[in-house]
């Protein structure tokens, strides 16, 4: 499985039990702020995702660098689509090598796992 067929289901869930899920949060809110079409909106939705999670001490901070925080400060008029396309990668990043990894090794996924088989095994033994 990779990281975008399992972000929308079970890796949220996990990284929330190990209190590290800014970063998908923010990752999802992202993709959810690049459909917005109404400027206005866009800029509303901007603020809010810098108070949230780009300003120093934010509520849910991500770990992205000075540079592109500042970038973002700068760009929050405007409020392009790719206003966070900088910090949405390197959050990405994160969660591939880091997070991801820990998730595929965790007990949480074993379960997962032990899960779909037994149900897949279900279904077998139905059709047969």
């Amino acid at each position: 499985e990779s990281l975008v067929q399992v972000k929308h289901l079970w890796l949220p869930t996990y990284l929330k039990t190990e209190h590290s899920d800014e970063n998908i949060e923010f990752w999802l809110a992202c993709e959810a702020y690049k459909k917005i079409t109404s400027q206005r909106k866009r800029i509303y939705v901007a603020r809010k995702l810098f108070t949230s999670y780009i300003q120093p001490q934010a509520p849910k901070e991500i770990n992205i660098d000075f540079q592109t925080k500042n970038m973002i400060a700068q760009n929050l008029q405007e409020a392009t689509h790719t206003c966070f396309s900088a910090a949405q990668k390197r959050v990405y990043s994160l969660m591939e090598n880091n997070s991801y990894p820990r998730f595929l090794e965790s007990e949480f996924y074993q379960e997962l796992c032990k899960k779909q088989i037994s149900a897949s095994n279900v279904v077998k033994t139905l059709r047969a």
